[in-house]
């Protein structure tokens, strides 16, 4: 056997984060199957309220709807994949992706130490974002990180010009084009007759 061959034995044989994506609302019952079998799971979950006409539940649900996620070892995929719930793992080019262990650590603390964890859409710095509440409410502008602040860079583009704007990473949103508010034209951007 030669060395490349013997690396990958050796590297598929290690303990590696893989995220699954399991059928809607299966991710328990996969956590459960996968901890059964020997999977170290990392399902981390949120409280949030269910109103029926008649009283209110407290129920915990995921805080990463359709995905669990497990440490592996890449010779058991399919005893992973035979999982009912599971429908793959999460990959890049037909392999299956590793999660950082640093992400992993992060979650896990986060999800020990607050009761108040909820899902947050997922934001790049130089994205375009809309506020969607408080003073700002509708703004739109660029996401930057300077240091641990987060703002929201608004251009005049036809001054070439902008001013930025510390935010609460709470109060913004993506912005796609379905909710992109249309504005008038300005006289520079007018067809002269």
């Amino acid at each position: 056997m030669n060395s490349i061959q013997s690396e990958r034995d050796e590297a598929s044989s290690e303990l590696r984060w893989y995220a699954a994506y399991v059928r809607h609302q299966h991710e328990k019952s996969v956590a459960e199957l996968l901890d059964r079998k020997g999977f170290e799971v990392l399902l981390p979950l949120q409280r949030a309220a269910h109103r029926w006409k008649d009283r209110v539940q407290i129920v915990s649900l995921p805080v990463f709807p359709s995905y669990v996620f497990l440490r592996a070892n890449l010779e058991r995929k399919l005893e992973v994949l035979r999982t009912p719930g599971v429908c793959w793992l999460v990959g890049n080019g037909g392999r299956a992706a590793r999660v950082p262990e640093s992400e992993i650590d992060s979650i896990r603390k986060v999800a020990q130490n607050s009761d108040r964890i909820k899902p947050h859409p997922f934001l790049e710095s130089g994205q375009r974002v809309v506020v969607k509440s408080g003073p700002l409410a509708g703004v739109e502008g660029i996401l930057t990180r300077i240091k641990n602040q987060v703002r929201v860079v608004v251009c005049v583009e036809l001054l070439q010009k902008a001013l930025a704007v510390e935010v609460d990473v709470t109060m913004i949103q993506p912005l796609d084009c379905h909710h992109r508010t249309s504005r008038p034209l300005n006289r520079a951007e007018t067809v002269p007759n």
